[in-house]
């Protein structure tokens, strides 16, 4: 079983509507889809690649042979004690236009923000598909994100390096859990596996496949959808061979903004009005979800719900 592989550029073409229901699908029944041909230049991607290789080996591989990580995982060795629950094999750097970028690596803050850029615009093109698919006004989604017509959303990218794992058997690359925001657009690593989403019971693995760009749904989409878009539990695995790159960029609100169940979706199904999905503003969210990252999902809306 693989997750859906779309072809983006024939939303523009005479298959439209057979693309545009292949995407309803994979926010219904999958939360996460791959896209290829998807407007990014494959030239762009490639320079992403090189340069966030190598920032972590000029910049973070020393620093995360010394880390605590690793002395968690020497001792987890000496004590042959069971499988860590509350670490994460994972080297992660986040990119914001307002923090500071790594300095040290040539090409890398030009190549990411190009790339930052041309990231948020395809996650504004994923949301206007969602809006028609679900029935909403074209920039619902955008809007709700910004908090009305501004542009007070939140658009951060995380590069994290998942390094070879003397004993992966002891540790998780990161732990299952759901995203707290809206559309991520991940770009993963082509030759080292270990993402993997939980279906039907069973954990899948996201194949890797050269330049696409994974989509999921956070737990914002799930509100605003009323539930007909979830987002899924998902994790990395860590592995013996293979230093996984991993670049995810996150369209999620301003933590000013109000989340609620789309009016036009709520009554759709067969749901009483009081077990819609709750009204609230985003920080409260994510003060939960600070506290609750992973564990499940469904007590993180009844506490907002009660705030």
């Amino acid at each position: 079983m693989a997750i859906p592989v779309i072809d983006f550029s024939k939303l523009n073409g005479e298959e439209r509507a057979k693309t545009m229901a292949e995407i309803a699908n994979g926010c219904e029944e999958w939360g996460f889809f791959q896209l290829v041909n998807h407007g990014i230049p494959d030239e762009l991607l490639e320079r992403v690649k090189k340069v966030c290789s190598e920032y972590y080996k000029l910049e973070k591989e020393d620093e995360f042979k010394n880390s605590m990580t690793m002395k968690l995982l020497n001792d987890l060795e000496e004590e042959k004690g069971e499988k860590s629950k509350n670490v994460d094999w994972e080297d992660v750097i986040t990119l914001l236009d307002n923090n500071e970028w790594p300095a040290k690596t040539p090409g890398f803050k030009e190549t990411m923000a190009e790339y930052r850029s041309e990231l948020k615009k395809l996650a504004e093109k994923v949301m206007k598909v969602m809006d028609e698919n679900l029935g909403l006004p074209l920039g619902y989604i955008k809007k709700a994100f910004n908090g009305g017509d501004g542009n007070n959303a939140f658009f951060g990218t995380k590069v994290s390096h998942y390094p070879p794992c003397p004993n992966p058997e002891l540790v998780n690359g990161l732990r299952a859990h759901t995203d707290a925001g809206g559309v991520i657009l991940l770009f993963q690593d082509d030759q080292v596996g270990g993402l993997q989403i939980l279906k039907d019971e069973q954990w899948i693995d996201v194949q890797p496949l050269p330049n696409s760009i994974v989509i999921n749904t956070g737990d914002q989409i799930e509100v605003l959808s009323n539930g007909q878009y979830k987002s899924v539990w998902h994790r990395v695995l860590a592995t013996l061979d293979g230093n996984r790159r991993s670049i995810a960029s996150f369209y999620n609100p301003s933590l000013q903004a109000t989340i609620a169940p789309a009016p036009e979706l709520v009554g759709r199904t067969n749901q009483e009005k009081d077990n819609t999905y709750p009204k609230f503003v985003f920080a409260d969210y994510m003060s939960v979800y600070a506290e609750q990252k992973f564990l499940p999902k469904e007590p993180r809306f009844q506490a907002v719900r009660t705030m």
